[in-house]
């Protein structure tokens, strides 16, 4: 249940679908098997997997949602030599070079022909929704994996709005004060895993891994102009994780002690430790995303 990553987006508008409008936007766009001729199929699921029916789950006013995507396994290299033998086959029977038109309509045919053999791949993406905090939290390691969550959200409720979080001081000039200084803001600590990007174009990236951040080497780097992209930190001794000049979360990671506290909920009822365990999960958040925010200057205004 427990989120690992953290892209972060801000609601422009108040969030004001209730569950229950919120389930009937979501079922028009139930997720769905591929079929013979599908690539792949994208489609919402019930965050509480094969024990869970509905589209939604909800505590404390926080909504959690999860999209399912299934994608058919076609490599590559079986392609080219399906459509280098149809090339040539096609080039010998009518003696000519096939035009780039032609050889594109040959490797649709032979995709299609080999869909139906395909293996297929799923994987699971879940997104925390916050009306009453103003923000959505989408638990992926790329922006094309939330892109997909958020766009099939829109297309489910037909707009939402919502920007990316942005801050009013650069991301990386913030870390990077933070290492000149020689100490993270109150609340947080330092970790010991960095990267540095030259200011300047072609200036190369400086990946730092179990090394002092204060030590003469690291700052050695910030005295030749490279920026700080991404820092690791601890918050509060329950939190460690790897802050993104892009302002997202890598590597999340909860103090066992956190992820321990609803141990004495009946391990017969998952149910109720998966219900507890997100309402803990995003109580914890909650807490902390402000006082990030707060300890990288502050969010700018949206519109």
């Amino acid at each position: 249940m427990w989120f690992k990553n953290l892209l972060l987006y801000r609601l422009t508008k108040p969030f004001t679908h209730t569950q229950e409008q919120l389930e009937d936007a979501l079922s028009a766009f139930a997720f769905k098997p591929c079929g013979s001729q599908d690539l792949s199929q994208l489609g919402w699921v019930s965050p509480l997997g094969k024990q869970g029916t509905a589209l939604t789950h909800s505590a404390n006013n926080e909504l959690l949602l999860c999209v399912k995507k299934e994608e058919k396994i076609l490599p590559s290299p079986v392609i080219r030599e399906a459509l280098q033998e149809k090339i040539e086959s096609s080039e010998a029977e009518q003696q000519r070079s096939l035009k780039k038109a032609e050889k594109q309509a040959l490797k649709d045919d032979i995709i299609q022909q080999l869909l139906p053999r395909a293996f297929t791949r799923h994987n699971l993406t879940f997104a925390w929704v916050s009306p009453d905090g103003g923000f959505i939290c989408v638990d992926a390691s790329s922006a094309r994996k939330a892109d997909e969550l958020l766009g099939l959200l829109r297309k489910s409720l037909g707009s939402l709005p919502i920007v990316p979080v942005s801050l009013e001081t650069p991301a990386d000039v913030t870390m990077t004060d933070w290492l000149k200084e020689g100490k993270a803001p109150n609340g947080f600590e330092l970790g010991s895993e960095a990267e540095f990007r030259s200011a300047l174009e072609h200036g190369g990236i400086i990946r730092a891994k179990e090394q002092d951040l204060l030590s003469d080497e690291i700052t050695a780097h910030l005295e030749a102009d490279k920026m700080v992209t991404k820092l690791a930190l601890t918050y509060a001794d329950n939190l460690s994780f790897v802050l993104t000049d892009e302002v997202a979360l890598k590597r999340l990671k909860f103090a066992d002690e956190l992820l321990e506290e609803n141990d004495d909920i009946d391990n017969e009822d998952p149910l109720a430790r998966f219900d507890a365990d997100f309402a803990l999960m995003c109580g914890e958040l909650s807490q902390f995303l402000p006082a990030l925010y707060e300890a990288l200057g502050g969010l700018q205004a949206t519109e």
